[in-house]
């Protein structure tokens, strides 16, 4: 399991890169990158090799020094922050894994330790991605956005879950600044098009005292998944940013847009205006007016999706006019 970190404030790496970055395209001379760091030119070709690993495309020449050529299309530290939009999320810690059982996992081991809020855990791929109730999160490398945050807001416990609401309205948003498709809300968690999932969220709490210590919001997003990446099974239910479009889409630029648009809608559940976010949530829905089938562990119930109430629950009126409100379940579209 490789980890890379990112500490606040610009480390000799991250400051050699920005410079680099500066003059792409140019020629750049180890001394004057030497000057402009203070440090040694033996130092800065040892950060140049580990730049190189990490994907960068730089390329090297006796008395000519460096030129950076080619970005590496990974979800790395450094490149979050160059652009990033928000004042929290993201700036508290980056965790970066080419590979890790779960981005939840990881991220609930940094809360528990007290990792501060906006500290968010990134992975190119994962070998235990999970979506609700335990179902497995298709997580192929290099192809989407698998991503958990750490939040501690200042909510009741029982208001925690209504960030999965948060969550899926944020990351509708940032799929339309993507691209003009007519992405829609599944409830709970799900972001469908064309009656397929392209991204999924799951939310975790830890209570301390009857009172909310952290909450993990995790989300998957297939984004340059291929359709010969998936299994037939999954090519079925599922679909990407690619597949959609045909087009290669930076994962970066997709992960920044959403942690600014998801910045800006917790801010506004912290400030008690959840009714926006649920008003905007029935706006970008695909359930509401709809007749479905909810499947949960007491049975199976049937009726038109008619609401979200105030504390994100479904409200479904039943055949003969009842209206009952539904907790938690799968809803399958009739």
């Amino acid at each position: 399991m490789r980890k890379r970190c990112y500490e606040r404030g610009m480390s000799t790496k991250e400051a050699l890169l920005k410079h680099l970055k500066e003059s792409a395209g140019v020629w750049v001379s180890g001394e004057r990158l030497a000057t402009a760091l203070s440090i040694s030119r033996t130092a800065i070709w040892k950060h140049i090799k580990t730049l190189q690993e990490e994907g960068y495309g730089i390329t090297s020449s006796t008395g000519r020094g460096y030129l950076l050529q080619e970005m590496p299309d990974r979800l790395l530290p450094a490149e979050i922050m160059d652009g990033l939009q928000t004042r929290v999320f993201g700036r508290r810690g980056i965790n970066y894994y080419s590979e890790t059982d779960s981005t939840n996992i990881r991220a609930r081991a940094l809360a528990h330790k007290g990792a501060p809020e906006g500290t968010i855990v990134v992975a190119e791929t994962q070998t235990q991605g999970r979506g609700r109730r335990g179902r497995t999160w298709f997580s192929p490398p290099g192809s989407g956005i698998y991503m958990s945050i750490v939040l501690r807001p200042r909510v009741q416990p029982h208001e925690a879950p209504l960030l999965t609401l948060v969550a899926a309205v944020s990351m509708t948003e940032t799929l339309f600044e993507m691209v003009d498709l007519p992405f829609k809300i599944k409830w709970p968690n799900d972001i469908l098009i064309e009656g397929k999932k392209i991204s999924g969220i799951l939310t975790e709490m830890s209570l301390e005292m009857e009172r909310v210590d952290y909450v993990i919001v995790g989300v998957g997003l297939n984004v340059n998944t291929e359709p010969d990446a998936m299994e037939d099974e999954i090519r079925e239910i599922a679909s990407s940013l690619r597949i959609l479009t045909g087009k290669v889409f930076s994962r970066i630029q997709i992960l920044q847009v959403f942690l600014k648009r998801l910045e800006h809608y917790y801010d506004l559940f912290q400030d008690r205006q959840f009714e926006t976010i649920r008003n905007r949530w029935k706006e970008l829905s695909g359930v509401i007016g709809r007749q479905v089938k909810i499947i949960n562990p007491d049975g199976v119930c049937e009726g038109e999706a008619v609401d979200i109430d105030s504390d994100g629950f479904l409200v479904l009126r039943s055949p003969t006019g009842d209206f009952q409100r539904i907790v938690a379940g799968d809803v399958l579209y009739q």
